[in-house]
């Protein structure tokens, strides 16, 4: 039986079946050993075999992983010279970035374009908290918009706390599985609380920070943008990065 990955805790993953019924999936230890060279050998994002376990049928076994037609990974935050797939079977990537509270390095946003590239996934820029900009931070959006854009990029300007361009946002996601990222802080929370409501995902208050918090996922999860339509488009939500190594790749 053919299912969708929609989120990974480490050794179980929530599995979405082609009639739209969740599963709790645990691999067959098989695949932890056979020419896995990631710390995560299923990701979010996957096409993968099931098979359901018991009569109830709310948990199953995964029985075989399908061909990715892409993935995004990054160096692994605990092991070094592994990589860790942050999400298969992409269409597009959406790095949320800030240049106050907190600060998005202009390395970090590159680091991540680089990736996206590496594997033929379409990246876009989304600078938050506009709502927070004065002539400075404004003079420089104003740069990095037009370099970014010079090379080809897509560039937004929005305030999610204030849902200033949700309706352009909603637009660009639209029929797209779309991998969202950014460091911790910079809305990613609020972005999705503003396209699915229901979610109400949490966010952490930080002293001296303005925005609508801290990110506190753990795990990437996917999650349907209309979940009573097929061809409505789905984001993978990420856990905040603090770095974004890359890996298997020159310095040229």
């Amino acid at each position: 039986m053919k299912a969708v990955v929609y989120k990974s805790t480490g050794s179980w993953y929530t599995v979405k079946d082609e009639s739209g019924k969740f599963y709790n999936a645990r691999m067959k230890g098989i695949f932890k050993i056979d020419e896995i060279t990631s710390t995560n050998p299923v990701a979010v994002g996957d096409e993968v075999d099931i098979d359901p376990e018991n009569e109830d049928e709310e948990t199953a076994i995964i029985t075989a992983i399908r061909e990715r037609k892409n993935y995004i990974n990054r160096q692994s935050p605990r092991i070094k010279h592994q990589h860790h797939i942050i999400a298969a079977n992409v269409d597009q990537s959406m790095l949320i970035a800030t240049l106050k509270e907190p600060k998005t390095s202009q390395g970090f946003i590159d680091r991540f374009l680089i990736a996206s590239e590496m594997y033929h996934v379409t990246p876009i820029i989304l600078f938050n908290k506009s709502d927070l900009h004065r002539s400075k931070e404004q003079q420089k959006f104003e740069e990095w918009k037009q370099m970014y854009e010079q090379a080809g990029y897509k560039v937004i300007l929005a305030s999610l706390k204030n849902d200033v361009d949700l309706f352009a946002i909603k637009d660009i996601l639209k029929n797209k599985t779309t991998l969202i990222s950014g460091h911790s802080g910079v809305g990613k929370s609020s972005l999705l609380n503003s396209l699915l409501p229901e979610l109400n995902l949490k966010t952490q208050d930080v002293s001296g920070w303005s925005g609508k918090g801290m990110h506190t996922t753990t795990f990437a999860e996917m999650f349907d943008l209309s979940p009573n339509n097929q061809e409505g488009g789905k984001v993978i939500d990420t856990p905040g990065m603090r770095e974004f190594g890359l890996v298997d790749i020159s310095r040229q």
